[in-house]
């Protein structure tokens, strides 16, 4: 082994950092790939793996589905899937105490599961009404007409910005870490389904993101701690994750079943 290798070595282990190998995209389906990348940053429990199902939504169409517009029964990832038949579930937003209503605004067709917006400056906006729009894209309050965007799609959920329209962090350093689900949307088009069961900041995420090979243009923070959930099931592939650690709630790597949670994002094939 060389010496400049046997340092670089030395280096990467002294800053907890690992080698980033740029990963290879799993097809599961037309327009729906699975990615698997090593954290660039060390977490004091876990895997240290980002997870991400990217989504084509030429080929799949986005619902949201929410407890507070059917029987008020929260359910796990992999129930929301398999009762509504999605091939994907993720969580759509953190939830007030009444474990109903999102904290942010949230409508879905007819239903209004939360009329009031608060601060927070990011929406996603899925299936259009006006056919020349995106069929899925995460507005940005600061740098599009939004009120007017709203009016014009089907599902729209409300939620903390962690990527802003120019491809910036805007979520400030912090010592808390968590796992995380985060929604994201490529320069592409493309939906980001991400998951982390690792704890980290969420500063710190949002780092690694922008410095992985996804190509984000912006991203959207879903749910934290043991709450935080993606399933994925197709003919050939199937997916569960759950997360675990929260600085605060649940200081621990060990929790072993997902959570139920009562508004989440599917997706299915397009007709």
């Amino acid at each position: 082994m060389s010496t400049v290798f046997t340092w670089i070595l030395a280096l990467l282990w002294i800053t907890g950092a690992t080698p980033q190998a740029t990963p290879t995209w799993q097809t599961l389906d037309e327009g729906l790939e699975w990615g698997t990348f090593a954290a660039s940053k060390s977490s004091p429990v876990g895997n240290r793996k980002i997870q991400v199902l990217r989504i084509d939504p030429a080929h799949w169409q986005f619902r949201l589905l929410t407890a507070k517009n059917g029987d008020k029964r929260a359910r796990t990832a992999r129930q929301w899937a398999t009762e509504n038949k999605q091939v994907a579930v993720i969580n759509a937003g953190m939830f007030q105490q009444d474990g109903l209503t999102n904290v942010g605004y949230m409508k879905s067709d007819a239903h209004i599961n939360n009329p009031r917006f608060n601060d927070d400056n990011t929406l996603i906006a899925a299936e259009p009404t006006e056919p020349k729009l995106p069929a899925f894209q995460i507005i940005d309050r600061e740098c599009q007409n939004w009120k007017q965007l709203i009016t014009q799609y089907r599902f729209v959920t409300q939620g903390i910005r962690m990527v802003d329209c120019k491809g910036k962090n805007r979520w400030s350093e912090q010592p808390r870490i968590w796992s995380m689900v985060v929604m994201g949307m490529d320069k592409s088009g493309r939906a980001l389904m991400i998951y982390c069961r690792s704890p980290y900041s969420v500063h710190t995420l949002i780092d690694m993101l922008l410095a992985l090979d996804l190509d984000l243009q912006n991203a959207m923070y879903l749910e934290g701690g043991p709450e935080a959930s993606l399933y994925v099931k197709t003919a050939a592939f199937e997916f569960e994750g759950w997360g675990s650690y929260e600085t605060g709630f649940f200081e621990s790597d060990k929790n072993d079943r997902a959570w139920p949670i009562p508004n989440v994002i599917g997706i299915q094939k397009r007709p």
